[in-house]
């Protein structure tokens, strides 16, 4: 059946004349005709009772007209639908998200492109770095929230606000209220550390920063999300480095300490994936670049490490304090 043949047949069930009907089709009135002669024999059913001087609809006629403007109007609507998608004023992006950048600017990101976006539809999914980078590579996810330095070449990125790992200790612990600690002075503790599996950047970076300050740690347990790390240490169930940026977690029994000597960055990017390129996608990146621009604005620098020496002494002396949001 032809989209053509159900347009010219609600024209005519409208005018109930030919003549009228041809000329609002900018048509002549034989191929009206023989389009409704052709529809008819298709259907099998009488659709128009007509004579020289007067046309009607048959009950049958009367019935598919109501289908036809059906019809009519959702491949209109699918039409509309297809513009708005392709020119990036209508669709869906499905984001995956590491759950610990909910405090690292994900939801100003999110607010902002929705503000000026409503016919874009944004959808986070919580999932781990690896799993994101999985459904980025595989076509799964439009774009990702991750953990991570680098990302696949075929990928496209940009930085999140920078962050730095701080020391996550219970509130009982002896350096939960020093201004800074030295990380050597924990190299007996027990730690709680990322799982290598979920993000090796993460669990690497960390590593190394320890490597760094020459301490070799003893991990005690591993978990796959950095905030179930800060619910883990505030169980005492050891200590740990996280991003300073989970202080805004606000979880209970638990100090965020700065520590000294060595440099210690919390990476994280928004990646996209070019190969589910489409105006809407295009139009959150660009959208996001600028809201992490202010972000970054807004949030000073992370201060830079401070020498080693003398921290220890300095601490013993400094009062009780602890870390508000960043």
């Amino acid at each position: 059946m032809k989209l053509h043949a159900l347009r010219y047949f609600a024209v005519l069930a409208e005018e109930l004349h030919f003549g009228r009907a041809a000329d609002r089709l900018a048509i002549t009135q034989p191929p009206l005709s023989l389009a409704i002669k052709a529809l008819e024999e298709e259907l099998g059913v009488q659709l128009l009772l007509r004579s020289s001087k007067h046309v009607e609809l048959t009950p049958a006629g009367a019935a598919f007209l109501e289908e036809a403007r059906q019809i009519l109007e959702r491949v209109a609507r699918a039409s509309s639908v297809a513009l708005a998608v392709a020119s990036g004023s209508r669709g869906r992006l499905d984001l995956g998200m590491a759950g610990s950048l909910v405090y690292r600017g994900v939801p100003a990101i999110v607010q902002g492109f929705e503000a000026d976006a409503h016919g874009i539809e944004l959808i986070l999914h919580e999932m781990s770095t690896a799993e994101q980078l999985q459904g980025l590579l595989h076509g799964q996810l439009d774009a990702g929230f991750l953990n991570a330095f680098v990302a696949p070449p075929q990928l496209r990125s940009q930085p999140l606000v920078e962050d730095e790992f701080v020391l996550c200790l219970p509130a009982a612990h002896r350096f939960a209220g020093a201004r800074a600690v030295d990380l050597g002075d924990l190299g007996e503790e027990r730690f709680v550390m990322f799982s290598r599996d979920v993000s090796p950047a993460n669990y690497d970076n960390v590593i190394a920063i320890f490597a760094r300050a020459g301490v070799h740690p003893k991990t005690v347990h591993a978990a796959r999300q950095w905030l179930t790390i800060v619910a883990m240490v505030a169980e005492g169930l050891g200590v740990s480095l996280v991003p300073r940026s989970l202080a805004r977690s606000r979880v209970d029994n638990v100090r965020f300490v700065p520590f000294t000597g060595v440099a210690a960055i919390s990476p994280a990017l928004l990646v996209g994936n070019p190969a589910r390129a489409s105006p809407a996608l295009d139009r959150f990146l660009a959208s996001a670049a600028l809201t992490i621009d202010g972000l970054r604005q807004e949030r000073p620098a992370p201060a830079k490490p401070r020498a080693a020496t003398g921290s220890r002494q300095a601490d013993k002396k400094s009062p009780s304090t602890r870390m508000g949001t960043p």
